[in-house]
């Protein structure tokens, strides 16, 4: 169906694809997967016209559909062929609510308004949204902001979807009826799906073909997703899991995983719960409500922070948890109840007082970045929170190594954008950090150098609240989680206790080898332990 001949991309010189040949067959399921901007979006945009024609930059090669060239084709015209979702849904938004912009691109395509008026049904239900049909787009939480918009490419049928990070602001439940309505489009309709993703674990298992963007110098490969994922440096935890047991063939299911590891889970010791140690609270909130017109969004919520632990809240899109991070820490909407961060409410402090006291990496990072280059935007984070020059800039080169000091903040991939706002306001150290979705758009070892990081600060006295649907993230960091639901606190304890009590929450480990077993660490440990000499499973 679509095929890449020799394609080379290039920007001010500097190939960010090299030679790629690349086929994506009818009613295929492709993932994409690499280090954070290696060039992973640049592939899709060249799919689907976006890459040179509004990107800039240099293309080389051929791009064909059904054998025919389209490498002239202007984007418009692609479109009733190959779909597109970027990375920040609602950047492409041009309606007001969610039935209008379902239907947008149909009209753009001349559709009769009886077919229109059909297939605004069909997708509503298929994507489970068909309660927010009349709700405005700037009202909804990012990830139904994300169904919306893979909605509004559904409608108009396309031969091929491409969708760059489509369920990085899904919870896991949504995230999984979003991947089964893909792969349900692959299997009974044909459509051609061309999928880039972090969080492999969540894709792999549905995946035909994986591409890796190595990094090297802009070349791919493609092929089998277990061949691939051998050797790959990012790779999901039931590979990682696989790796450490030395099983062959590596496992992609946790239904193949579990039947590989029924004698493992036996012979291994059973890792020793965490200890709750007991520390002062860094921010004590009590009686938090929030309500939008006549939508209650927070409901009585007491949250505790203690110092030097990290804190998972969670809970399904449009529970409430980014509205309670803006709550807690002072600039957003409160309508009753008291936050306290050492002596004093957040709220009745001036800007550069809260910050200090209270940092926060919104769900959307670029908001925080205003300078013309990414060594100003460091340069001066150094010098409003009195770091050490270049303090910034090393924390950006262990979340993401290889960001050119003179690039423009706004032309970063979106996972570097969020490795720039991470080290910006990790830099200042403030005593409680308030993260939105912190691990959207980066890899798996930079999951594992943010990890580090707040293990670092919370060894040093930093409460980290962080608000998450990356489970694994989760399971590697956090101490003590808070499930929100409909505003309110459904759930509350250690770590390990939270995540066990719903299979949606419970992280892969978890699933393959049963209660205590979080991460593929856990596992390396206990592996270490069996006596020299005897044999695992």
């Amino acid at each position: 169906m679509i095929e890449l001949r020799g394609v080379t991309v290039a920007y001010d010189e500097q190939p960010v694809l090299r030679d790629v040949d690349l086929t994506v067959a009818e009613a295929e399921l492709v993932l994409v997967a690499g280090r954070t901007g290696v060039g992973k979006s640049t592939l899709l945009g060249v799919l689907n016209g976006l890459v040179p024609a509004f990107t800039g930059g240099r293309l080389t090669g051929d791009v064909l559909f059904d054998g025919r060239s389209v490498v002239h084709l202007p984007p418009r015209d692609r479109v009733e062929t190959v779909g597109y979702v970027g990375q920040d849904p609602s950047a492409g938004f041009v309606s007001d609510t969610v039935e209008e912009e379902l239907a947008y691109g149909m009209e753009q395509l001349g559709l009769p308004p009886a077919t229109m008026r059909r297939r605004v049904e069909e997708t509503l239900d298929l994507l489970g949204i068909a309660d927010l049909r009349r709700r405005n787009l700037r009202t909804l939480s990012g990830g139904e902001q994300q169904r919306v918009a893979i909605g509004s490419v559904l409608t108009m049928h396309p031969r091929a979807l491409v969708l760059d990070e489509p369920t990085s602001a899904l919870d896991p439940t949504a995230a999984e009826e979003v991947l089964a309505t893909l792969a349900r489009l692959v299997q009974d309709v044909g459509v051609a799906v061309v999928v880039a993703e972090h969080r492999l674990e969540r894709v792999v298992p549905f995946a035909d073909t994986m591409v890796l963007v190595t990094g090297h110098e802009g070349r791919v490969e493609s092929g089998d997703p277990v061949e691939l994922l051998r050797t790959s440096p990012v790779a999901p935890p039931i590979v990682e899991l696989g790796r450490a047991a030395g099983w062959d063939p590596l496992p992609l299911t946790v239904r193949e995983a579990r039947r590989r590891a029924r004698e493992l889970a036996v012979r291994l010791d059973a890792p020793d719960p965490v200890a709750d140690t007991s520390a002062s609270a860094a921010l004590r909130a009590h009686g938090v409500g929030v309500t939008h017109g006549h939508r209650v969004a927070l409901r009585d919520v007491d949250v505790t922070l203690a110092a030097g632990s990290v804190t998972a809240l969670m809970g399904r899109n449009g529970a409430g948890k980014s509205t309670l991070l803006w709550a807690l820490q002072g600039s957003g909407r409160r309508d009753s109840g008291r936050v306290d961060v050492a002596g004093a409410d957040p709220a009745d402090l001036s800007a550069e007082q809260r910050r200090r006291r209270v940092g926060l990496v919104p769900q959307t990072p670029a908001d925080l970045l205003y300078l013309d280059t990414v060594a100003q935007e460091c340069a001066t984070a150094d010098r409003e929170s009195g770091a050490a020059d270049g303090a910034a800039r090393a924390l950006l080169d262990r979340l993401a190594p290889g960001v050119a000091a003179a690039a423009h903040p706004r032309d970063l991939s979106e996972g570097q954008r969020l490795a720039l706002v991470l080290a910006l306001v990790l830099v200042a150290r403030p005593s409680v950090l308030l993260l939105d979705e912190p691990t959207r758009g980066l890899d798996y070892p930079g999951k594992v150098a943010l990890g580090q990081i707040l293990s670092g600060l919370a060894t040093d006295g930093t409460a980290v609240l962080l608000a998450t649907h990356d489970v694994e993230f989760v399971a590697a960091v956090a101490q003590r989680i808070i499930v929100l639901a409909e505003g309110e606190v459904v759930s509350r304890g250690a770590a390990a206790t939270v995540l066990g009590e719903t299979p949606a929450f419970a992280p892969q480990v978890q699933k393959v080898l049963g209660p205590g077993w979080l991460t593929v660490d856990q596992v390396v440990r206990a592996l270490a332990a069996v006596p020299a000499g005897e044999t695992l499973p």
